[in-house]
Formats: structure tokens, sequence, C-alpha cells
């Protein structure tokens, strides 16, 4: 015998169990739904990167070597124009040294003026003797060392001369 109350609790039950599997099949849907836009999402993902990788990379390969070959370029100017100025710095370091030293005879010329200028004459005869005396000792070691190369050609030229001479000699006792 099943009662009213039986029926009751077993209609609720049904009843609970069906709206159970509702709600359950109503997640399910839920989450199926959130699958299909992460798979629509994972699919435009994956859509770009191989439109990238059949275009988009050979362009930025294409741009890299550009870039790359832009450094080189700029590299090998930087090198160039560093030589420039370097040689340029040279020059301009060898003018101003001899601008220098052209100065300072100049200052050192005009510094023995005037101090030649504040001299007694007796001593300024003895400066201009002095000078001439410095000539006259350049002209006398000019003359020395001509002296002294035509000696040492001379004594070449003896040397030789005595060399055959005793070749001679040794012949004339052989014959």
């Amino acid at each position: 015998v099943v009662t009213r109350d039986d029926v009751e609790e077993s209609l609720k039950a049904v009843f609970q169990f069906v709206k159970d599997k509702e709600q359950l099949l109503q997640d399910l849907h839920s989450q199926i739904e959130e699958t299909k836009k992460i798979i629509v999402e994972k699919q435009r993902e994956r859509d770009y990167w191989l439109e990238y990788k059949n275009v988009g990379s050979k362009i930025h390969a294409e741009k890299i070597s550009s870039l790359e070959k832009d450094i080189a370029e700029v590299k090998y100017e930087l090198e160039k124009t560093e030589e420039y100025y370097r040689e340029a710095l040279k020059v301009v370091r060898e003018e101003n040294q001899k601008l220098f030293d052209r100065h300072m005879k100049l200052l050192s010329e005009e510094a023995l003026k005037n101090a030649v200028g504040y001299l007694d004459k007796h001593c300024r005869r003895e400066i201009e003797e002095n000078e001439w005396l410095k000539e006259e000792v350049k002209i006398y070691r000019k003359a020395h060392s001509d002296l002294e190369a035509s000696v040492q050609l001379l004594e070449e030229e003896n040397t030789s001369l005595v060399a055959k001479l005793i070749d001679i000699k040794l012949q004339h006792l052989r014959v």
C-alpha cells in the first residue's frame, strides 16, 4: 500500500531529481558556451599566428635585414668620420705646434732685442762679435766636415792602391 505522502515524497524526489538534472544541464550548457568562446578566441589567435608565420614574419625578417644593413652602414660611416676627425685633429695639432714654435721664436727674438736695447755699447759690441764668431764656427765646421770626407776618400783610395800594389808584387814573386 502506497500512501499519498509516499507518492508526494516520490514526486518531490523525482521533481528534485529533474530539477537537479536541469540545473546540471544548464551548467553544462554554460560550460559549453565558455568552452566555445575559448575555442573561438584560440582559433583567432591561431589564425593570427598563422598569418604572421606566412606573411608577417617575412615582413619582419625584411625589416630586420634592412635595419642590420643600416646599422652596418652607420658603423662604416662612423669609422670613416672618426678617422677623418682623427686626421684633422692631428693636422690641427701640428699646425698649432708650428704656430706656437714660431710665436715662441718671435718672442725670444723680441726679448733678445729688448735685452740688447738695455745693454751698454760695449756689451752690444761683444754680442755682435759673438754672433760673428758663431757664423765663423759654422763655416769652419762645414770646412772641417768636408775635409774629413776628403781624407776618408783619399784613405780608401790609398788602401785600394796599396792592395793592388801588394797583389802586383805577389804576382811578380810568383813569376
